[in-house]
């Protein structure tokens, strides 16, 4: 009984590190766009800006997930800790991308040790992954929601860079947060190899084609498919609103569909959680928008904890999970990193739904393929 109050003290407290951390990172996407200008940034920077960071974790997890198993979550939490509340003060100071650009690097590493953290937290115990990594991800979305809902209020009332001063002063509660945490036992594990982007297994494509559909294609048509049948400002209020849905989503679904994996089997409701994906990306491209939407963001938010499930009921007790979920991670950023450049590039050849039609057929070979193997 001790053994799960302490490993639920350490998924709530590295959760809760991450919820705030993700405050000025959250706010960061929707105040930049905007307002490029008063960071001394011209909107091709924005893309730069608003990429450089998940490119940077890419090729950064596995150096993490190496040190991670040297120095201790914990320790990694504690820097990562000073690390988002000085990328958080920073993009205050910002005025050129100098400064936004050091502020994006840092918060990519912070990211990429505090992922891995909250997860290497969640599966330390093989039993109830699931539940754990979805109660998890709940918590994580609370600090972004609070930040796009408040922090547009304050924007208007003392500007847009004055308002990541304030965000900074709950971030720095991290490091007390992260001082807090348990200490880790050491125990023997089989280590797993470094994270790579070489020969991906066909799961590793499912990771990838999540990342650059959902953060790619969908958040960067969302407002342009909205915009060809109402006002732009209220595309722009709806796409901001579903695109903020998609913290909802995985604050509701991640929870939920990690306890139903639990119980009925991660790949079993993977597999179910991906078919209704491809139907959100199906029904956009054919003109039902908001249904769409609606569909592929929920169950999005449900694969959040059913990725991890996934992977870590295929490794014995005995294999560290650390490397398999760093290599996760870095297929799912990797594809948010060139969803959102290659999408831009494309639009002015290619429609919104001819895309989210062919992510959709991407997605059912990927699931189509991913399933063959583990029958054969």
């Amino acid at each position: 009984m001790a053994g799960a109050s302490k490993d639920w003290r350490a998924i709530i407290g590295s959760s809760s590190i991450m919820s705030l951390a993700l405050l000025g990172d959250a706010f960061l996407y929707a105040v930049l766009p905007a307002y490029a200008a008063e960071f001394g940034l011209t909107l091709p920077w924005v893309g730069v800006m608003l990429s450089a960071n998940r490119f940077i974790r890419v090729f950064a997890y596995g150096a993490i997930a190496r040190l991670t198993r040297a120095v201790g979550v914990r320790n990694m939490c504690i820097v990562a800790a000073v690390g988002a509340t000085s990328s958080t003060a920073l993009y205050g100071f910002g005025q050129g991308p100098a400064i936004i650009l050091t502020a994006r690097i840092l918060w990519g590493l912070t990211y990429g040790i505090l992922v891995l953290a909250t997860l290497s937290y969640a599966v330390e115990y093989r039993t109830g992954v699931g539940a754990r990594v979805g109660v998890g991800q709940a918590i994580q979305r609370i600090g972004p929601i609070l930040a796009l809902l408040g922090g547009a209020w304050l924007t208007g009332v003392i500007g847009p860079n004055s308002v990541f001063f304030i965000l900074a002063i709950p971030t720095s509660l991290t490091i007390l947060i992260a001082l807090s945490l348990p200490k880790e036992k050491t125990r023997a594990v089989k280590r797993s190899r470094p994270t790579s982007l070489m020969r991906p297994k066909p799961i590793d494509i499912l990771f990838f084609l999540q990342g650059y559909g959902v953060d790619g294609v969908f958040a960067i048509s969302i407002t342009l498919i909205l915009a060809r049948e109402i006002s732009l400002q209220d595309a722009v209020m709806g796409g901001s609103a579903l695109l903020a849905m998609r913290h909802f989503g995985e604050a509701i679904a991640a929870p939920l569909f990690g306890w139903i994996a639990d119980r009925f089997g991660a790949r079993r409701v993977f597999i179910v959680a991906e078919t209704l994906t491809i139907i959100g990306f199906a029904a956009m491209a054919v003109g039902f928008t908001i249904f769409g939407a609606i569909v592929l963001l929920i169950f999005r938010g449900a694969l959040a904890s059913l990725g991890p499930a996934v992977i870590t009921q295929s490794l014995s007790l005995a294999e560290d999970a650390i490397g398999p979920l760093a290599r996760m991670q870095a297929w799912r950023d990797f594809g948010a990193a060139c969803g959102p450049l290659i999408t831009g590039f494309l639009l002015a050849f290619i429609s919104a739904e001819v895309q989210l039609g062919a992510v959709a057929l991407a997605v059912a070979g990927g699931v189509g393929y991913w399933i063959f193997t583990l029958k054969a």
